[in-house]
């Protein structure tokens, strides 16, 4: 913060007394009459865009339009930021008739900001997103303070800018930037938002005073609009970029899964030269986005995730990690935990892997856009250890070695000779039971499991296993281990597949037996991503490794009293001739030519859609029943953040849910008449209906 705001008046004087009492904003004047209006709202790290902010921004200005400074300066009293955007348990809460009124009310008050007759200055640290950056945007100025960034990441949430976003940003910068901006959802970061014409200066926090002063004396430049944006006033340029917006967002986000993209692009074609109408339109969009399920699911996985991270809170005691197996799993792993600011050991039984993980960790610095000092200090804290030397000083040992129970034991041994008394051995087992692993482990209290999902600095679920001599003690400090490492924890019970990994088997084999029977694998892939799905079944267990579908599928059957589909043999068969999937180069496609591409323009059958995705959803229905999870919504959440799982349906329970059980029983009965035992439904089904 500047010095100025170490000097405002007296809580007491900052403004009138309101009503109600303003709780959310903090106002003074310094010597130059420059008002300085502080975001800062109560009981919270981080400034979020409610009602009451809103209505307290209102009666705020309603004091200043009569009593002018010579200037308003808006910024946040939060650390963490500017705005994190709009209080999404408002607009859970919004619906009808009452979500209009509630618009239009927040539009107005963003209308008198903006037109409030001196210079307003938004000064932005840290984020600015969603209805925060809309504040920004009702500015005459932007200055942001190096590291700032500014975005609309509305459209993960199913919906767009709803407070001005749509027309004031096409307004300000090109409108075809500010509508990429808008329906990729990804920010604008300091240099970058200051080229696109969004920020008028990027200072150090040292030089706000100053920068200020400039936009007081209005010799700051605002928009960066130029001759292409200019051009895209025209009918002509703008039915060109309309048509390359709806082929590239149909591609990325089909309109049936996710409307928002497609309501925003019909919003700027149809009233992209008149900012009033566009406003109006904005408002009824949005409202009808609200009601969507789309928009609904996607809210309710903001609050899933939000569950997740509570979780995670707390001091994991945790500051070297030591990781057993460079592999690709033991390597992604490492590599994260250094990043994310552990000091880390890795050793393997050999030397090459070693330096593979090396390599692989500066790719994923790269990747993650670190700076070269950031990368620099990521490598220096993880250190290759051929002779696992660290395991004696680690406060957390995660073994990640291939699925040989013998080989587990042998190291677990070893291990029990060098380990602290309080340190935590983790196993990244993704197929053998706990249970028949802790025997072999110096004290049981201590073991737990750490099931990573591939690859690790890109998929955010970490499921943390119980069994049942773990110590809740233990259990916290790993839940809190990966708040630490920013991943979301789900705690699941020591069970066959836990639970993505059970969830997922049935998606996965039921591919490969369709392939048996003569279907395409395009056609086959095309399915699960007309349903939603990241990824189809054949492409996924390719992504996964073949080899890790072998251990998890026969630990499964060996398990299960519901059986599979018979697909391991092939596996098997796979396995063996080497084709192991992408990081072998072939598994069911040649990955050295590239990704796959499904052949989404065929008629896919309805019943090859259901005989993947329902089998999933009974798993799912079993894992619940069996309590390998606490709740539906742990469920749903862990199998969206581990799989991609179609979050606009929002995980396979809550589509169960709005599908209907009777139905989903009814069809898993007619699947089982037809093509056997394994699709019967989950006794769990009636209960849940």
């Amino acid at each position: 913060m500047t010095d100025v705001l170490n000097h405002l008046p007296d809580p007491a004087d900052r403004h009138p007394p309101h009503p109600d009492g303003v709780t959310t904003w903090r106002m003074g004047r310094d010597d130059e009459n420059i008002a300085w209006l502080l975001l800062d709202c109560p009981d919270s790290g981080t400034n979020t865009i409610s009602q009451t902010v809103l209505s307290d921004l209102d009666y705020i200005l309603d004091g200043l339009e009569h009593d002018h400074p010579r200037a308003l300066v808006l910024r946040s009293a939060k650390p963490a930021g500017f705005a994190a955007g709009a209080d999404l348990t408002m607009i859970a809460d919004m619906s009808g008739d009452d979500a209009t009124k509630l618009l239009r009310q927040g539009h107005a008050v963003l209308d008198r900001l903006a037109a409030l007759s001196v210079p307003t200055i938004a000064v932005v640290h840290g984020a600015a997103l969603g209805a925060g950056f809309e504040i920004a945007l009702a500015c005459d100025h932007r200055i942001a303070v190096e590291g700032a960034s500014f975005g609309f990441p509305e459209v993960q949430l199913g919906l767009h800018p709803g407070l001005g976003g749509t027309f004031r940003l096409t307004a300000l910068i090109n409108p075809a930037a500010a509508m990429k901006m808008m329906l990729t959802g990804k920010p604008a970061h300091d240099r970058k938002a200051k080229a696109l014409g969004i920020a008028d200066a990027v200072v150090p926090e040292r030089h706000v005073a100053s920068a200020v002063r400039l936009a007081c004396a209005d010799k700051l430049k605002t928009g960066m609009q130029g001759l292409r944006a200019t051009a895209m006033r025209t009918q002509a340029a703008r039915t060109l970029a309309v048509r390359k917006m709806r082929s590239k967002t149909e591609e990325r986000a089909p309109r049936d899964h996710y409307p928002a993209p497609h309501a925003l692009i019909d919003l700027w074609e149809e009233n992209a030269t008149d900012a009033k109408a566009m406003q109006k339109a904005e408002i009824v969009s949005f409202a009808n986005l609200l009601k969507t399920d789309a928009a609904k699911n996607l809210i309710r996985i903001f609050f899933l995730r939000q569950n997740l991270r509570a979780r995670a809170k707390g001091e994991d005691g945790i500051a070297h990690v030591h990781v057993i197996g460079a592999g690709a799993m033991g390597a992604e792993i490492a590599a994260w935990a250094a990043i994310r600011g552990k000091r880390v050991t890795l050793t393997d039984v050999k030397p090459e892997p070693l330096g593979m993980a090396v390599k692989r960790a500066v790719k994923i610095c790269r990747e993650k856009h670190l700076d070269k000092i950031e990368a620099l200090a990521a490598l220096d804290r993880l250190m290759p250890d051929p002779d696992g030397i660290g395991s004696a000083h680690a406060d957390l040992v995660i073994e990640a070695v291939p699925e040989n129970p013998e080989l587990k034991v042998k190291i677990y041994a070893d291990l029990a000779k060098r380990m602290k008394n309080d340190a935590i051995l983790a196993t990244n087992t993704s197929s053998l039971r706990l249970a028949a692993l802790a025997g072999a482990v110096a004290d049981p209290a201590q073991f737990a499991g750490l099931h990573f999902f591939n690859p690790v600095s890109r998929m955010k679920l970490v499921e943390v296993v119980a069994h049942e001599r773990s110590s809740r003690k233990v259990l916290d400090r790993l839940h809190a281990f990966c708040g630490a490492i920013d991943r979301l924890p789900a705690p699941v019970r020591d069970d066959p597949g836990f639970l993505v990994n059970r969830v997922l088997m049935p998606y996965l084999m039921e591919g490969m037996l369709l392939l048996d029977e003569g279907h395409p694998k395009e056609v086959i892939d095309a399915a699960g991503l007309r349903f939603g799905m990241p990824m189809g079944p054949l492409a996924l267990a390719d992504q996964i490794g073949l080899d890790i579908c072998l251990d998890v599928g026969e630990n499964l059957k060996a398990s299960l009293d519901k059986p599979l589909a018979d697909v391991l043999q092939r596996l098997r068969d796979k396995v063996e001739s080497g084709d192991t999937g992408k990081k072998a180069g072939q598994g069911f496609y040649d990955w050295s030519v590239g990704t796959p591409r499904p052949d989404t323009d065929r008629t896919i059958p309805h019943s090859m859609t259901d005989r993947l995705i329902l089998p999933l959803c009974d798993a799912a229905m079993e894992c619940l029943r069996n309590k390998v999870v606490a709740d539906a919504d742990t469920l749903d959440a862990a199998v969206i953040f581990a799989t991609g799982f179609a979050p606009f349906r929002g995980g396979p329970l809550q589509y169960a849910r709005k599908r209907g059980p009777d139905q989903i029983t009814r069809i898993l009965r007619e699947l089982a008449a037809k093509h056997g035992d394994r699709f019967i439904p989950d006794e769990g089904w009636t209960r849940f209906a």
